[in-house]
């Protein structure tokens, strides 16, 4: 496939169609590419799973883009991902025999700010989205062309014990979507910034609902 982005993907262990639906994960600041397909273990029999590294070294592991600070990204590093990522997807949809309508996002903080700004740009051409300890920077609503985000279904979870990124962020978040016509599951929990079992189910829930 022709791509800077280092990735790994696991196929569907079950091949009976002739399109599959395809998560898309992208991890936090300092991680890597091995952090989150356990999350999603449950859906390798029937998705294309894809977990993207971060271009950006930083330590112990790496990053989408930089920061000025908490809540606001460096305008230049982040645009540029965002256009990066967009040409993964239809690289990924070219190459592989994916369902162009059933492409979801997963991403944890960094990932997940990612995840929800990716849905402001594409709309409903994804299917959906999960966001998971993330917000939506001001940098995504600027200057942007309004899409259809009709029939997105967009899961939101965040720790509310989150010390990182302000639990009152994915309340924004929430907001917005419902606002711009979103199907939306809004899930606070019990945690801080991390994924915790309670999170996994529902996740794995989200996915068996959304592509039944």
């Amino acid at each position: 496939m022709n791509t800077e982005i280092i990735y790994t993907v696991s196929e569907p262990i079950e091949k009976n169609r002739e399109t599959y639906p395809a998560i898309f994960l992208m991890h936090g600041m300092g991680s890597n590419e091995n952090d989150l397909p356990a999350i999603v273990k449950e859906m390798e029999k029937d998705y294309y799973i894809f977990s993207l590294r971060g271009p950006l070294s930083q330590g112990p592991g790496y990053a989408f883009f930089t920061i000025e600070r908490i809540g606001k990204p460096h305008e230049e590093p982040f645009r540029r991902i965002l256009k990066d990522v967009q040409t993964f997807l239809e690289e990924a949809t070219k190459h592989y025999p994916i369902d162009p309508q059933k492409i979801y996002l997963l991403g944890f903080s960094q990932g997940a700010i990612l995840s929800q700004s990716l849905a402001t740009i594409l709309g409903n051409q994804l299917a959906g989205i999960v966001s998971i300890g993330g917000y939506l920077p001001e940098l995504a609503l600027e200057g942007r062309n309004k899409v259809d985000m009709n029939g997105l279904q967009v899961l939101l979870a965040h720790g509310e014990q989150d010390p990182v990124i302000p639990f009152e962020w994915s309340e924004k978040s929430k907001d917005f979507f419902e606002t711009e016509g979103a199907q939306v599951k809004y899930f606070p929990y019990t945690g801080g910034h991390f994924v915790t079992p309670q999170l996994v189910e529902e996740i794995e829930e989200y996915f068996h609902n959304t592509n039944k």
